[in-house]
């Protein structure tokens, strides 16, 4: 068995017993906080049942729901559920809380990706520019750009970007999903949101590289310098951005919620905003694992994509 394929199966160990860890310590704290917040559920049930409230009618579905035992009772047995893959039902619907996030999460990862999409769209040609003209005005101009999009809110610029293209010009969709137009103006938003840490980052360290030793005898050896950008420059650069993306796939997932909200889009944005208005804890205890699990496979794809791209792993 070679080097590499040992690291991949250590690097597979780690993340998945890092998964059982994270999901046990995230799912328990999730659970202790929604007791201890603001709100009663049951009230919110009887109020959408539109039933006169009662103490007999509380402790009723106190009882029916298992809110009156003791809380590391009522976490075991959800805990217990989702080992059998059920998240159990949402308090307010009474639907499969599963059937409610599987079938929005398509549309909140499809939005994801097209947040990625611009994300390099933007960042890789702005970063490449900064370094190669490094103190001139295209430099100046990427460094400007970066320093704009990170002083600007994502929920201003999404209705910025409502209030041109779609109230002013009429030439893009308000709200919604349906035709290839619907994805423009919220990836555009994630997108922008995310770049400038981007760009900042791939600038310095292709500044960084540019300057390095081997970089220099690879010059001396009569290498081009488009092959040498592309296969030892730019190659090498792509390690701290793998390493970024993977400490910030967090907050990716936490600006989808914000653009999903603004552009009317059917992910499962409004699903969490709402479970947690609504005090529906099985939505939001459903909705905190399924994140917690993208998080941690996300993760482990960055971790094995940095062990090929990195050539000392191969060592």
């Amino acid at each position: 068995m070679g080097t590499l394929t040992r690291t991949l199966l250590k690097v597979a160990f780690n993340r998945l017993l890092q998964l059982v860890i994270m999901i046990l310590v995230l799912s328990f704290i999730t659970f202790l906080l929604m007791k201890v917040t603001p709100g009663d559920p049951i009230r919110t049930i009887l109020k959408v049942d539109e039933m006169v409230t009662s103490t007999t009618d509380e402790a009723v579905l106190l009882e029916e729901f298992g809110f009156d035992q003791p809380i590391y009772i009522q976490y075991g047995q959800w805990l217990w559920n989702v080992m059998q893959f059920d998240l159990g039902e949402s308090l307010i619907t009474k639907k499969s809380v599963s059937q409610m996030i599987f079938s929005r999460l398509p549309a909140t990862l499809a939005l994801a990706f097209g947040g990625l999409v611009v994300l390099l769209l933007i960042s890789i040609p702005l970063g490449m520019l900064g370094a190669i003209y490094e103190n001139k005005w295209p430099d100046y101009m990427s460094r400007i750009l970066a320093f704009i999009g990170s002083s600007i809110p994502s929920f201003w610029l999404g209705l910025l970007l409502i209030y041109f293209f779609s109230l002013k010009l009429n030439v893009l969709p308000v709200s919604g999903k349906g035709t290839l137009a619907h994805y423009i103006l919220p990836s555009i938003t994630l997108g922008i949101a995310m770049a400038p840490m981007y760009i900042r980052l791939l600038r310095e360290r292709l500044i960084g590289i540019q300057t390095s030793s081997y970089i220099e005898a690879a010059m001396a050896r009569g290498i081009s310098r488009s092959r040498i950008f592309w296969f030892h420059t730019f190659r090498g650069s792509l390690i701290p951005i793998l390493t970024l993306f993977g400490l910030s796939i967090g907050s990716l997932l936490g600006g989808i919620t914000v653009v999903e909200i603004i552009f009317s889009w059917p992910g499962m944005g409004q699903l969490i905003v709402d479970a947690i208005m609504q005090r529906d804890y099985p939505v939001i205890q459903g909705y905190i694992l399924v994140v917690g699990l993208l998080v941690v496979v996300t993760n482990m794809m960055v971790d094995f994509i940095y062990t090929v791209v990195n050539p000392q792993m191969k060592q």
